[in-house]
Order: structure tokens, then sequence, then C-alpha cells
């Protein structure tokens, strides 16, 4: 974790000629599957450094230049977005809830909408909440020159430097000098993901770069093209914005106008279509961290070329990956290899294959397996719980609630819980009773009755669940209050 003293970002509307920095976290990181998930994607993993992705992410834009981040994130993430942010020493953060996902182009449209509340003329400075980026020097020196040609009224991306013909990316092929801002680039072209003969004939030939998928513009430029190319999404996104409700940090957009927008990311609504394009050459030491093969290339690796994290112990292996989130791995005699062990899943694959495992999450996904989109560890806003045993009839979960934290007043009618408290406190509402629990006691809910668990205590609050009935699912739970405004 980073050891920043605590940072308290001013708010968007105090940002006036300042850059907004747009953190996109819709992203699901598929192919880093079996640690990204749905449920808990690659960007609120510590996969590179102490720090998350997104916390990574949100640090890179921290200083009296910037405005306070905007996050444009999943609902269902929401607390982990918040907690995050405030683990790496970050408050101030307004938090954007999509209802649905409608990819890139409704998310930056909102984002738009919103700073132009206040200052159409800002500078939006849009990232991915998963990359990496490892010369920040460099990267601020772009960024100066993409804000300058921003302030022009382009509509700027970064262009990345190729390091390899990489057929995992999308390319930019650059043109002249930008007039009005010498440092950065017309755009000639946005060329897809090649085949391995074109990425090396591109590469070799000097004019095209890798595309970043970071952009720079004003407000009110995002918005001017967006009403010329995508007058749908702009429609959709003002509904949004109009009928969208403010919940603590969040600002909730309106579920049924945001889902009229039409699906479509922001390369396809305008930026292969606009005749305001430029680049910005960079050097950036950049990765999508978008597979396996993307990790083993940036970490650093033994004198056998090996990426090993974890518990881990290698015999006779060279120029592979291995990590375990748990329990003792050993791998022999192989080589170009990933292993990466879960609580509960297993990857094995031929290193250059990365690009192909959404292909086995999709078949997980048909075979409605759990494991494609969720993790045994499920986060709540209240903490954390994981199934330990499960059986006929009955199942087993620790359940950790943070200090202060409560769950909703709720009631089953499939099954009865008998919670026994291993550390901490527990404040148990019971039907019509509230009784404190404590450690080594333990206390019975039976079948229908309301009840609620609450942690009064400052140290996290421990418990095992045993649950028993005829069906044990997550959705057999009625919510009566909540704190956290699930329904």
């Amino acid at each position: 974790m980073t050891d920043l003293a605590t940072q308290t970002a001013p708010s968007v509307a105090s940002g006036a000629g300042k850059i907004v920095p747009v953190i996109l976290s819709g992203g699901t990181g598929t192919r880093l599957w079996p640690v990204s998930r749905e449920s808990y994607p690659k960007q609120f993993w510590s996969l590179i450094s102490e720090n998350t992705l997104i916390q990574d992410t949100a640090l890179r834009a921290v200083g009296e230049r910037f405005a306070a981040p905007l996050i444009v994130c999943n609902q269902e993430h929401r607390f982990m977005v918040a907690e995050q942010l405030r683990g790496a020493g970050l408050v101030g953060a307004r938090i954007m809830l999509e209802p649905v996902g409608r990819n890139s182009a409704p998310a930056i449209a909102v984002a738009a909408l919103l700073v132009a509340e206040t200052d159409p003329d800002a500078v939006m400075w849009i990232m991915a909440a998963d990359a990496s980026i490892e010369k920040l020097d460099n990267l601020h020196a772009a960024l100066d020159v993409a804000a300058a040609a921003a302030r022009a009224g382009r509509f700027v991306t970064f262009g990345i430097t190729p390091t390899a013909p990489e057929t995992g990316f999308g390319y930019i092929e650059i043109g002249g000098p930008l007039p009005e801002v010498p440092a950065a680039h017309l755009l000639g072209r946005f060329v897809e993901k090649p085949d391995l003969a074109t990425a090396e004939a591109m590469v070799a030939g000097g004019k095209h770069l890798w595309n970043s998928g970071m952009f720079v513009f004003t407000a009110r430029t995002l918005l001017e093209e967006m009403a010329r190319f995508e007058p749908a999404v702009l429609a959709a996104a003002n509904a949004a914005i109009g009928a969208s409700l403010t919940d603590l940090d969040f600002v909730r957009l309106d579920p049924t106008a945001f889902a009229a927008s039409p699906d479509i990311s922001i390369d396809y609504a305008i930026a292969e279509r606009t005749d305001r394009a430029a680049v910005v050459q960079a050097d950036l030491g950049w990765s999508d961290v978008g597979s396996w093969q993307a990790l083993w290339d940036i970490e650093t690796k033994d004198a056998a070329g090996n990426v090993a994290s974890g518990d881990v112990l290698l015999e006779d292996v060279s120029n592979s990956y291995v990590r375990s989130d748990g329990m003792l791995t050993t791998v022999l005699g192989v080589q170009d290899t990933v292993v990466v062990v879960t609580e509960d899943a297993v990857l094995v694959m031929d290193r250059k294959r990365s690009q192909d495992v959404k292909a086995v999450v999709n078949r997980l996904k048909k075979a409605k397996r759990p494991e494609a989109t969720t993790h045994n560890r499920v986060y709540r806003p209240w903490g954390f719980y994981e199934s330990l045993i499960q059986g006929d009839r009955f199942q087993v979960k620790r359940i950790v609630v943070t200090p202060g934290q409560k769950l909703s007043l709720q009631k089953h009618f499939h099954r009865a819980e008998h919670w026994v408290v291993v550390a901490g406190s527990a404040l148990v509402t019971r039907d019509d009773e509230v009784v404190l629990v404590q450690e080594n006691e333990s206390i019975y809910l039976p079948l229908g009755c309301v009840h609620r668990l609450d942690n009064p205590g400052r140290i996290p609050l421990t418990l095992i669940e045993v649950q028993s009935g005829s069906y044990l699912g997550e959705d057999d739970i009625v919510r009566i209050e909540d704190t956290y405004g699930r329904s």
C-alpha cells in the first residue's frame, strides 16, 4: 500500500483550470481468469505492486494541477472502489454508478456532462482503471502536450512506442506535426488488432504506435463531437444525468435512461470518425495488463526467466508464470507455461495462449459454473464471506464484518442459521430482541426469524455461520432494511 499522506482531493466543482482525471472501471479482465472475475475484476487486485491497479491509476493524478478524480464504475463495485480509494489515501472523489454496462462512449458522455456543469472547458483525462505505467515522468510530460492540444480543441489520444509486434493491441498510424502544438501529431488512422505479419511490418515501419486507450479533451469538445456523431448516446446520457440521484459519494444514473443508450466504444463513436483527432507519442512503460503473458512481460524474472508469486516451488522450470493465492503449488519440468491457483480454480496453459483464456470462461458460463464469474470469497459493503464446506442441506461459511458496519435486516424462507463468534463481538438482532454475542459464544437464528448482524467494536468481527435447510442459495434473502441501499 502507498505510504503517501492522505490526499484531500478538491471537488470537481472547485477544479477550474485543472485537469479532471476520469477513471473508467467497468472491465472484467476475463483473460486474467481465475484471479479476475466479474465479482472482483483485475483492477481491484494487487498484481504488479503493493497497490491495486485502480489505486495506482488514481495516484498518477495527484497534485495541484489535478481536480478531484471522477470514477465511472459498475454499481455492484461501488463500495470496493470507495474503499480502495480511501486505502490509497484519496478522499473527495466522485463515483458515478452505471446501472448497466453500455461500453465506454456512454460512460465518458455522462462524465463530460457532469464536468461541464461547472466548467465546460475543463480538460478531461480519460484512463482505464487497470493499466500499468512505469515511467511517470514521461507520462506527465506527455500529458502536458496532450492538454495543450485539448485546449486547442483537439480530441487527443496517447500512442505508445511499441516494443514488440504485439497482436493483442490496436495500433495508431501517426501523421505530421499538429500545427497548433507541434509536439503532438495528426492522427492518420486506427488499425484493429493485427495478425503477426502485419504487426511486424507496422513496428518495423516506425509510423505506428500502440493504442493506449487513454484520451484527453475538453468536456466541450467531447460533447460537441458526441452530438455530431452519436446523438442517441448524448440524449441517453443527458436523460440519465438529469434523473440521477446523489447517494453519499455516489451519483446514481437513472437506470431506464442509461439503458436506452447505444452500446458503443469511444473509439467507434468518435475517435475513428472525428477530424479533430491528434496523437501524442510517448514511451511510458505501458501495459494494459490484459493477459497472463502481459504480466509475465512486465514482472521481474529469476535467472530462468520465471515469475513466481505466492507459495510456489519450481524445479527445472523456465520462462513460466506461476501464481498461487493459497495452497502450496509445485511445478516440475515445464517451460513457457502459466499456472494460476486460487481457492476454487486452477488454470494451466501454454503462456503463448494467453489471449484464449476468454474461450475457457465462455465455456464455464455456458455450463453455468459459478467459478466463471464469482470468487469463493464474496465482498460486500460490510466486509466479506466465504464458503468453507457445503453438503446436502448444510453449508458452513466464514463471515468477516468491518468495524462499525452491519448486514441488512433480513429473513430467510428456507434455512436456519447458527452463528459462532471467533473474534470480536456481534450485536445480533433476532426478532424483538437484541443480543451481544462475544468471542466463543453462539446464537441460533430459527427459520423465518427477522435478524441482523452488527459489528459495534473496533476490530473486525469474524464468525462461523452454519446454515441448514432445504435451499441455501444467496437469493433466499428478504431484505427488510439496508444501510447500503440494496433491494
